[in-house]
């Protein structure tokens, strides 16, 4: 169990990173495109740079359409995903595994998994077209949802044997 808790202690720090730089680009780059700093246009398009530098940081189309549905939501929900997911990694490094706040963040990583994408998907499909690949992402992210909603389950029913035998694994 000790190589299980320090792979999960590394993953939760490493997926919490993730999650934060995903939050904070999408912050600079909705705050960069809202007041147009660190912007340039070029070719129709619109180039955020990295702060207090003309380097260019993201790439992006010149529409504000593009800007929400493909570059705002996804940034985001990844983020999202990112931390969700640290959470899931911060349950298996806990001394006592079987907690109510344990099975708490599994599911809602899994909740998140399972609907999300396809009502970000079915959201962004009015406005603009889904690229086929898009839909293998979607699928992927069900299967996932649906993996730690069997983890969850696992971990209720031990959760409650523990509770009627006054059991600790």
């Amino acid at each position: 169990m000790q190589k299980t808790m320090i792979i999960s202690k590394i993953l939760f720090f490493v997926t919490r990173i993730l999650g934060g730089l995903y939050l904070i680009t999408g912050i600079y780059g909705a705050f960069s495109w809202a007041t147009s700093t660190n912007l340039q246009i070029k070719n129709n398009r619109t180039i955020v740079n990295y702060p207090f530098t003309e380097k260019s940081f993201l790439i992006l189309d010149s529409n504000t359409t593009y800007l929400v549905f493909s570059f705002l939501i996804p940034v985001f929900a990844y983020g999202l995903f990112f931390w969700l997911l640290s959470n899931v990694f911060k349950v298996f490094y806990q001394r006592k595994l079987f907690m109510a706040e344990n099975i708490v963040h599994l599911r809602r990583f899994y909740l998140t998994n399972v609907f999300l994408p396809i009502l970000l998907t079915t959201f962004t499909s009015f406005f603009m077209q889904i690229d086929r690949e898009l839909f293998l992402i979607v699928i992927l992210h069900l299967f996932l949802g649906v993996f730690v909603f069997f983890m969850s389950e696992i971990f209720n029913q031990g959760l409650t044997l523990q509770n009627e035998q006054d059991l600790y694994i």
